[in-house]
């Protein structure tokens, strides 16, 4: 009986640990464009460490000003590079665990069932498309990284006089992609990731790479990161395992990318 103690006692200490590893959660805090890569990637990574990841998706924007505030993220994903400096500046994020991880393409989308295929970039190739009422629906463009983005192309391409008056703002760029999709505007400037999770609209345009800065996402350990759990996810997702669930998406993974690197 004696000798069954030691090994009771190892089996339960074993127990414990397995318990307390499968009990822990990692929170993440990431851009709305990377809703359908991450919800695959964290169940995968659930599956292989035991660690649930419970994800939360808005514009990169609001969710940089919640960490501010003392939101309890432990990673963070942003949809640029702007907002992931913004918490660098305030010392909100581990500076040695940022990379830049993700790249994306600016499309223009329409409904599944437009008669458009192919949109000409100029005032009146949006403006055939659009009528005289349409509006064209994107992210808000002074703090929403797809609007930012948006803007930078128009302004670049010589359209924003004509079409600035005439956008639809929503709050992230699922919101303007939903809006597209549901057909309450005939016209949407998304990520091609965000185009590819929704058959209810279509791809009729492709930014030139050259008419707004590079789509970059950054991801980052934030500073009040509770254990190990987001440093594991987020060297899951830098890894050939990680790679396909963003590659299905849409996205291109940025292999160059190393920790603190801002490209």
């Amino acid at each position: 009986m004696q000798k069954l103690v030691p090994a009771l006692c190892t089996i339960g200490l074993l127990l414990g640990l397995q318990q307390a590893r499968a009990a822990e959660t990692t929170t993440v805090f990431a851009a709305a464009s990377l809703k359908n890569a991450l919800d695959d990637a964290g169940k995968a990574f659930t599956a292989k460490t035991g660690i649930t990841v419970r994800a939360s998706y808005a514009a990169s924007s609001v969710l940089a000003r919640q960490i501010e505030q003392g939101a309890p993220a432990d990673l963070f994903g942003s949809a640029d590079l702007e907002w992931m400096d913004y918490l660098a500046a305030r010392r909100l994020i581990r500076s040695e665990s940022r990379v830049n991880l993700l790249g994306n393409r600016l499309v223009v989308i329409a409904p599944k069932d437009a008669a458009t295929r192919e949109i000409a970039f100029t005032a009146d190739g949006f403006a055939k498309v659009l009528g005289p009422d349409g509006r064209l629906a994107t992210g808000e463009v002074s703090s929403v990284p797809i609007g930012k983005y948006a803007k930078a192309a128009f302004e670049k391409l010589g359209l924003w006089s004509a079409l600035g008056p005439r956008l639809a703002q929503a709050d992230n760029v699922r919101a303007a992609l939903a809006l597209v999709s549901r057909g309450e505007a005939p016209l949407g400037v998304v990520y091609e990731s965000d185009a590819k999770s929704d058959p209810a609209v279509k791809v009729i345009g492709v930014f030139p790479a050259d008419s707004h800065p590079p789509v970059v996402y950054p991801f980052a350990v934030t500073m009040d990161a509770k254990g190990q759990g987001a440093a594991r996810f987020l060297e899951f997702l830098r890894s050939a395992e990680g790679k396909p669930f963003f590659e299905a998406q849409g996205f291109s993974v940025i292999e160059a990318g190393k920790p603190g690197v801002t490209q």
